[in-house]
């Protein structure tokens, strides 16, 4: 069977450049999580790498296949300097490995909360998960492989998590829309709500 990491990078360089920083996490009972860092301008990237080494399996399903089943990686997008961001790598690997000991499907329009703050002083717990194609465009793999997607996370406070809980992602991601939200600021406050107060 194709080892789909290596092509997995290989599309990570081909969109973003090379890293120029990477951590490995492992969790027990689970295969190896790497964190790529990437600088672009004012930006800075952390894309997932192994997440995708298996198909994520339905957690209802009695039997995981080795084979069939969505794939998917993980990017975040942050604006440089303005935090210590780079203490993201842990919360990111623990999200990227919740397929393999939580038997989750991480797919568009999921919360994924990472149980405190995703870095040291961030207004974040928890990502609302992005649709693909934008950033990292889909990778094709050999049938009857599904292809790997790179899901962007949106980082969300504790307000817009629960607003999102009861109106739904798209709902939320309206409200991000109409208030010119910088989803890419790593100490944004809460975009205003309705039903809760900033």
């Amino acid at each position: 069977m194709v080892d789909v990491l290596p092509l997995v990078e290989a599309r990570l360089v081909t969109a973003l450049g090379e890293p120029d920083a990477r951590a490995a996490v492992t969790f027990l009972g689970t295969d190896r999580i790497e964190v790529l860092r990437f600088h672009e301008e004012d930006l800075v990237r952390y894309a997932t790498l192994g997440m995708s080494a298996q198909p994520m399996a339905d957690p209802t399903a009695v039997l995981a296949d080795p084979v069939k089943g969505p794939r998917a990686e993980l990017v975040l997008s942050v604006r440089a300097g303005r935090a210590d961001t780079d203490k993201v790598l842990r919360p990111l690997a623990v999200l990227a490995a919740s397929p393999q000991v939580e038997g989750v499907v991480v797919a568009p329009g999921a919360s994924l909360d990472v149980g405190g703050p995703l870095w040291p002083g961030a207004p974040f717990t928890s990502v609302l998960v992005g649709e693909p194609g934008g950033l990292v465009a889909d990778l094709e793999l050999d049938d009857p492989m599904d292809p790997v997607r790179f899901l962007p996370l949106l980082p969300m406070t504790p307000n817009e998590a629960a607003w999102k809980r009861v109106h739904g992602a798209q709902a939320l991601q309206e409200r991000w829309l109409a208030g010119g939200t910088d989803l890419r600021a790593g100490s944004r406050r809460s975009v205003p709500l309705d039903t809760a107060p900033e």
